[in-house]
């Protein structure tokens, strides 16, 4: 069974159609890489997904929950759409950390805030944060920065910056973890870094969906992967399909530009 399902997804902003028709599913450990030109809608498909845009059409699903549906007004309420992002984690291309936070701080931030909603909160504060704080510690060393955890992020590199942004997406411990092109912003050697920590994740099985333009990483790290044009998914399928024998001329010109480069 999918992890996830996504039917008949639309978008537009004014009378500008940005997503058509997008259906795809996602196994449980799989990757899914996102790839196309600038503006062909990658990023505004991610934040559908993630409920920071409210889609216009189309059904979303997770382990077979429906959390949106276009037709169905109470799975659009805006009350209900904070629980629903917790079902997947955000990696943005520029960090987005707070800079008033250490490394730690980011990481555990978002834990706790959730953790005083807990009715036993008060009585059992200090065993909680403990744990938060625990996990957090985990999740840095994992990603490489276990001698950085009490640095802020202007004391950051821009790949460590990264690298946390990861380790804060992780701490929620998400269906779905997506990455909005996040070398993006990086120079190419702190883009192995983080590219190094996303294949670490992969071989995992981490369920990801990343929105990339690294192409022979996205063809290296993909369990199956999509090509956008227009709004629309134009072709979809395992990497060998898209990357050696792409079927539509568009995906075939977009891929040259990446293999005569």
């Amino acid at each position: 069974m999918a992890i996830l399902e996504v039917e008949h997804l639309s978008k537009s902003f004014d009378r500008t159609e940005v997503l058509e028709d997008i259906t795809f599913s996602l196994e449980k450990g799989n990757v899914l890489s996102i790839i196309g030109s600038s503006g062909s809608g990658k990023t505004t498909l991610l934040r559908c997904l993630n409920f920071l845009e409210r889609p216009d059409g189309g059904t979303i699903r997770v382990n077979g929950e429906t959390l949106f549906d276009a037709n169905d007004p109470v799975t659009a309420q805006d009350d209900k759409i904070r629980r629903k992002r917790l079902h997947f984690g955000l990696v943005f291309q520029s960090f987005n950390l707070f800079p008033q936070y250490t490394a730690l701080g980011n990481v555990m931030l978002a834990k706790e805030l959730l953790a005083k909603e807990q009715p036993d909160y008060k009585a059992k504060k200090k065993e909680i944060h403990e744990e938060i704080e625990a996990e957090a510690r985990m999740l840095l060393t994992q990603m490489g920065l276990a001698d950085r955890m009490d640095n802020y992020p202007h004391q950051l590199s821009g790949g460590q910056c990264q690298r946390v942004a990861i380790a804060r997406a992780l701490a929620l411990k998400p269906d779905i973890l997506c990455f909005d092109e996040p070398t993006s912003a990086l120079d190419p050697e702190l883009t192995g870094e983080v590219l190094k920590v996303i294949k670490g994740l992969a071989d995992q099985e981490t369920t990801m969906i990343i929105v990339t333009h690294e192409m022979a990483f996205a063809r290296d790290v993909s369990s199956q992967v999509i090509f956008m044009d227009g709004g629309c998914i134009l072709e979809q399928g395992t990497p060998a399909q898209v990357f050696e024998n792409p079927q539509e001329e568009r995906t075939r010109q977009f891929l040259s530009r990446f293999t005569n480069g």
